[in-house]
């Protein structure tokens, strides 16, 4: 597998120095990406560089995932309009924990000639003196050559740190550490990150005589202009606390048919067989939206495991298709609450509910969903109505029987207008 070509027709390719398929076609190669642990989960932004670093070992090569517990406390200034807020160490620590566990799940760790490693520039940054930082890397760099760079110059007339300028110089030194250290010799990135990069690659040429690469991918973007990986809700995270496991899988399978075609190639392993059969079979039969299940399935059972991607197709089809009342009682609170998000909410004292409520009653009087008795009847009348997917009538009595997790009744009218009503004690 040739590593420089799987990115090409993947679309994960941008720039690369000259010499770059030579050294990999050569021999075994060290690559390393890094990321700033500003916050204690990855998100989906994330999974373009993991996907990186995943091709690259597959190619054969030796993987580096560099936590950057020492920049993160700088900032990059690359593609940020303003400085951000500095964490405090104990942060950090928190945030390198939470992010090497969820690379476990991408990247092969086990022993082997191109086992993937962790490494943590805080380990050799941390007594790096101020005086001997400037003598060991500042004094081999001029101001005019970092001033040249992109993510320099679009800050200037905003106003850049100190702090900010000098984090190329440290991300500089990683590479160099690097190469000396794990004999690593291309580094990659977004295409962001190409003045970093070659920053680095400058400083380990004029410190050391050595020859490195670097590697960048394009920035991913969306049909539409707007930014990947953000909703109305904000990132799309990978640990379940910020994005639920069901708003996870809803991303990837609302994507917009150009969108998928994109994704698919790029966060999937599926070969260009595979894919390029998909999208023909797709093109054929769009409403089916087979590429965005089989992008949704790959990336939800990979993030989320095979167990957690099966319920939040299941609660899928409780809005957008078939699902039973069985179904609705059967997935856990959080991903009922997670695909009710949004729905119009009701509150019943509980006693009404146990104590037996004649349905006009209920939709009329506990809880609104109707605006009057003679509203009510109509409905059920019509057979517009059901609860908890199951259409009702004039005679029914809503009892405990319907309660999910005890305390929830979801009401239907029509096929698109869902109410959540909720037994409060």
């Amino acid at each position: 597998m040739n590593f420089v070509e799987e990115l090409r027709w993947r679309g994960m390719l941008h720039d690369f120095m000259p010499g770059t398929e030579d050294q990999l076609q050569k021999e075994m190669t060290t690559a390393y990406v890094g990321i700033d642990p500003t916050a204690d989960s990855l998100h989906i932004g994330h999974l373009v560089s993991i996907m990186m670093l995943k091709h690259l070992q597959r190619a054969g090569h030796k993987p580096l995932a560099l936590v950057g517990g020492a920049t993160g406390m700088i900032g990059d200034p690359s593609g940020k309009s303003e400085e951000r807020s500095l964490l405090s160490e104990e942060e950090l620590r928190r945030n390198e924990e939470a992010i090497k566990k969820q690379l476990l799940r991408f990247l092969d760790f086990d022993e082997g000639p191109n086992h993937a490693e962790i490494v943590n520039n805080y380990d050799w940054m941390k007594d790096f003196s101020f005086l001997g930082f400037l003598r060991e890397v500042g004094k081999h760099l001029t101001i005019n050559y970092m001033l040249a760079k992109d993510s320099v110059k679009k800050r200037l007339e905003t106003g850049l740190s100190f702090t900010e300028f000098t984090y190329q110089l440290v991300q500089g030194y990683d590479y160099l550490y690097l190469y000396k250290n794990k004999n690593c010799k291309l580094q990659m990135g977004g295409s962001d990150q190409w003045g970093n990069i070659t920053t680095g690659a400058e400083l380990i040429r004029r410190k050391t005589g050595g020859e490195v690469y670097a590697l960048t991918c394009p920035l991913i973007t969306k049909a539409d202009g707007n930014k990947f990986g953000k909703t109305e809700q904000g990132n799309v995270w990978l640990d379940p606390r910020y994005t639920s496991p069901y708003h996870f899988y809803q991303f990837w399978l609302n994507c917009s048919d150009t969108d998928s075609e994109k994704y698919i190639r790029i966060f999937t392993l599926l070969s260009k067989e595979e894919i390029d059969k998909l999208i023909e079979e797709h093109r054929q039969e769009p409403h089916k939206r087979m590429l965005q299940k089989t992008l949704a399935e790959d990336i939800t059972v990979r993030v989320h495991g095979r167990q957690t991607y099966e319920t939040a197709v299941e609660a899928s089809g409780i809005l957008f298709g078939k699902g039973t009342a069985e179904a609705l009682h059967k997935i856990p609170e959080d991903v009922f609450l997670a695909v009710f998000e949004g729905v119009p909410l009701f509150e019943v004292a509980y006693d009404t509910i146990s104590q037996g409520a004649d349905i006009v009653d209920f939709l009329a009087e506990h809880t609104g969903i109707a605006k009057s008795k003679g509203e009510a009847r109509r409905m059920l009348k019509e057979g517009s109505v059901s609860i908890n997917k199951q259409k009702v009538l004039d005679a029914t009595t809503v009892d405990e029987t319907y309660l999910i997790n005890q305390k929830y009744i979801v009401v239907q009218r029509g096929k698109k207008n869902y109410f959540l009503v909720k037994a409060k004690s």
